[in-house]
């Protein structure tokens, strides 16, 4: 499987690091198979660290093999389970789980603010979920172990320039 990294710099070998935010699927090193998306990552990460370009690394994923010998959370569309798995991870209360690799849609702005409101009580869970589904949603992987990104092989990198209108 092939998956990309939107940054500011080329990232050839990928490292867990201490996240700056609450993120969907806690810490760890985030990819996804989708390329525009990565584009809008590094644009957006361009322009809040003001840099003249930023960057989509290339990988190939060995989802195979990590298959057989990771534990993977895996979430095929925007429910309940990751809907509670999201706003447990962005709101600093680590889910009770252990797993490598966490495989799902992207909780973008827009979407995060469906799950403010969820999470402030305007929204129950049916109608969050209903507004998740009518929204185009990407897909991000997140490799939560050093053991994960072995099964990460970096690719190739590419320049993209800075648009100031990247949204996530």
């Amino acid at each position: 499987m092939i998956v990309f990294h939107g940054s500011i710099t080329v990232v050839e070998t990928p490292k867990i690091l201490k996240a700056l935010r609450m993120l969907d699927f806690g810490e760890g090193f985030y990819a996804t198979s989708n390329k525009d998306q990565a584009i809008r990552w590094a644009q957006r990460n361009s322009e809040q660290k003001k840099t003249e370009k930023g960057y989509i690394t290339e990988y190939d994923f060995d989802i195979a093999e990590a298959e057989k010998k990771l534990s993977i959370i895996r979430f095929n569309e925007p429910d309940e389970a990751w809907l509670d798995f999201v706003c447990s991870n962005r709101s600093g209360r680590i889910p009770d789980l252990s797993y490598d690799i966490a495989i799902g849609p992207v909780a973008n702005d827009t979407v995060y603010t469906v799950v403010q409101l969820y999470e402030n009580g305007i929204f129950d869970k049916d109608e969050a979920i209903k507004r998740f589904k009518v929204r185009p949603l990407y897909d991000q992987v997140l490799f939560h172990t050093e053991r994960a990104l072995s099964f990460c092989r970096y690719l190739s990198a590419e320049a993209i320039e800075r648009t100031d209108q990247g949204n996530g």
